[in-house]
């Protein structure tokens, strides 16, 4: 139905638009009297109906045709030559029809004083008409296209990004367990802490690793708690330093990431109360530092190459800003970006379905709004030019009261529905939707 009524508004345009500049051209506007003009504007508008949903019909059943994309060529050239044969056969049912049943002639007679120079004009229209619609179609799928591919390499993104963030939890559990049963056999009493405590930790990996970013205050908390399950193994053999907090409160990094940094500190490094392993951690401008001392162990585990590489996967996922690895003779130290702004992996396939929806129809309505102001602009041109065009052709006949009002009546609608309009999916619903969108928004950075 939408489609039905916005085709007939874009035909009666366009046979507005030919009827003007086909009397432009020939007579300048010269009628009789107001029912000649009423008839020759019917005719235009006849015209117009006719050819152009025939054109409408035939360009619809181009586009419902599977085309591979070696043949935009071929879809132009047959395009263009069907809506040339459809033209040319409109035009002569058209112009017979006229003829016969309205002039009184006998077709013989029609045939006999036709001449193709009676089509130039309706075929050139046409084929301008058909060449922009060809220009807005392939440049629509262009666009189209992008935003497929767009979605296509966010998508890509997001799953990579969940898969990373879902290897934390096995990562933890796996490495957690791994520490446990070495407590228990090293100090029993330790280890019943250690489980206590461990279920603690475990609850803030749980609700951290499906977040993109964190507060650096949480993940210097968690990092502190998380050492004092470590220091129940090692005892003196760690000695740990950390700020209380963040010099920023709005910095934010990856989630489990100082975890996994001072996890891999202990694991690849010797922890022994004869040399202890310092590890200290710090700003260094937009920077969080965690560095320790190096020492490494001389037999050392296979790594499940989740750590350091995780995180670098991450932080390429979610900024250009990399992670900077300083690794010296008694030295190790990695820098890890503090972001200060939003981000967002594929947030349009994250969002549920109805603020997403909010979203856009919160978009639509700024596009109503540059729709009504072109609109409006163009009013205060075009108008005042056919009132000029009125008065030099015939002034005894002021048709442009015609345009005027009608046009008016169209924009008085339009600002109705722009400005005044709130009803369930009016301005005020628009703008209500789009403030639970962004509330929830910034729900996601806390």
């Amino acid at each position: 139905m939408k489609n039905s009524v916005k085709n007939i508004i874009i035909t009666f345009v366009i046979g507005c638009a030919v009827f003007v500049v086909a009397n432009f051209i020939s007579d300048g506007f010269e009628f009789d009297s107001v029912s000649d003009f009423l008839i020759d504007f019917s005719f235009y508008q006849l015209y117009s109906f006719v050819l152009g949903y025939s054109n409408m019909y035939f360009f619809g059943y181009m586009d419902r045709r599977q085309w591979k994309k070696n043949e935009t060529v071929k879809r132009i050239v047959i395009g263009v030559f069907g809506s040339t044969v459809i033209t040319l056969i409109g035009l002569f049912v058209l112009r017979a029809s006229t003829s016969v049943f309205y002039v009184g002639n006998t077709f013989e007679t029609f045939l006999a004083n036709e001449k193709l120079k009676y089509y130039q004009f309706g075929l050139w229209v046409t084929l301008t008409i058909v060449a922009i619609f060809h220009v807005i179609y392939f440049y629509n799928k262009y666009q189209q296209n992008k935003i497929k591919e767009q979605k296509v390499i966010a998508g890509t993104a997001s799953a990579k990004f969940d898969a990373l963030k879902n290897q934390l939890d096995p990562h933890f559990l796996f490495n957690s367990l791994n520490v446990l049963t070495s407590l228990i056999e090293e100090n029993p009493d330790n280890a019943q802490k250690f489980t206590t405590s461990l279920s603690k930790v475990y609850r803030y990996v749980l609700e951290q690793k499906n977040k993109e970013l964190v507060t650096v205050d949480e993940e210097l908390q968690f990092a502190k708690t998380y050492m004092s399950l470590l220091k129940m193994r090692f005892e003196d053999s760690i000695v740990f330093s950390m700020p209380e907090k963040a010099s920023n409160p709005e910095s934010k990094v990856v989630p489990l990431s100082l975890q996994l940094l001072l996890e891999n500190a202990v694991k690849h490094n010797m922890v022994t109360s004869s040399k202890p392993l310092h590890i200290k951690i710090y700003e260094d401008g937009d920077s969080l530092v965690i560095e320790n001392n190096l020492q490494p162990k001389q037999i050392v585990k296979k790594s499940s190459g989740v750590g350091l590489s995780n995180i670098m996967q991450r932080y390429d996922l979610l900024t250009n800003r990399k992670i900077n690895v300083n690794k010296q003779s008694h030295r190790f130290a990695v820098a890890i970006p503090m972001l200060t702004k939003q981000i967002s992996i594929m947030r349009t396939e994250q969002t549920p379905s109805a603020l997403d929806d909010s979203y856009m129809r919160a978009l639509n309505h700024v596009d109503e709004l540059k729709a009504f102001y072109y609109s409006l602009i163009s009013y205060f041109l075009v108008i005042p030019f056919l009132i000029f065009i009125n008065y030099r052709t015939s002034w005894g006949f002021q048709w442009f009261w015609f345009p005027m009002f009608g046009w008016g009546i169209g924009l008085a609608i339009q600002a109705f529905k722009v400005f005044v309009n709130d009803g369930a999916f009016g301005r005020k619903w628009e703008k209500r939707k789009m403030e639970e969108f962004m509330k929830n928004e910034k729900n996601n950075w806390d």
